[in-house]
């Protein structure tokens, strides 16, 4: 019976790792559907996210039936209840990589990222990516110092989000209305996908030490840049 219980509990760990999977290829996919106004591809993302919505369903259920059946205390109840928390926000970065796609497909056949911001949206698009590889990473080897490097690299992200404000606030700005609100709010689900990914290193973080990951301190270098 406890070697069911903790293959159970190992089933729940395997389904975030699959989850962020999925989610940091969707975000990469998304990028790609989003500058080459690709609607195949868009439309590929924005099914596939059911996938995602399904194993956060399977694994809550997972859970929940753990909780109701074994009455796990101490670890075991930690890792079941962070376990629950990391589903969500990588149901929620699921949803914001559907969102990239969606913005592809609806400015479709034009693409709704004017050229001069290619690059800036590309490295915000790999660097999610990477972000979520990352989390996923460290879901498995329960690494407390990469997990708390996450945040650290996440500052790049802020960047780049920055820069996209202060090409749409340049008086050179020519791309009109319509451009600048796609443009913030693709800037807004980028950065807000890399703060998922971050929550759920931070949650691998609680799930180790039992100690909340902004009360320890974070190794000072941050992820190099491709």
């Amino acid at each position: 019976m406890r070697d069911a219980y903790h293959e159970e509990l190992d089933s729940i760990g395997d389904g975030l790792v699959e989850m962020a999977r999925l989610v940091g290829s969707a975000i990469g996919r998304a990028t790609t559907a989003l500058l080459d106004a690709d609607l195949k591809l868009a439309e590929s993302v924005i099914a596939a996210d059911e996938k995602v919505d399904d194993l956060q369903r399977e694994l809550e259920n997972r859970a929940i039936t753990l909780l109701a059946r074994q009455q796990p205390v101490a670890t075991d109840l930690r890792i079941v209840v962070t376990s629950l928390r990391m589903s969500a926000d990588l149901e929620r970065a699921g949803d914001l990589a559907r969102h990239v796609a969606k913005l592809a497909r609806l400015r479709f056949p034009n693409t709704a990222v004017p050229g001069d911001l290619h690059s800036t949206i590309l490295e915000m698009g790999q660097l999610a990516q990477r972000l979520m590889a990352k989390a996923a990473e460290v879901i498995v080897t329960k690494d407390v110092d990469d997990a708390l490097q996450l945040e650290a690299d996440d500052d790049r992200m802020d960047e780049l989000h920055r820069t996209l404000f202060q090409h749409l606030l340049d008086d050179r700005w020519k791309h009109g209305i319509e451009t600048a609100v796609d443009v913030t709010l693709v800037g807004r689900y980028y950065e807000r996908f890399a703060d998922h990914a971050v929550s759920v290193a931070k949650r691998v973080v609680y799930l180790v030490t039992g100690e909340h990951a902004d009360e320890l301190s974070p190794p000072p270098t941050p992820m190099p840049a491709d």
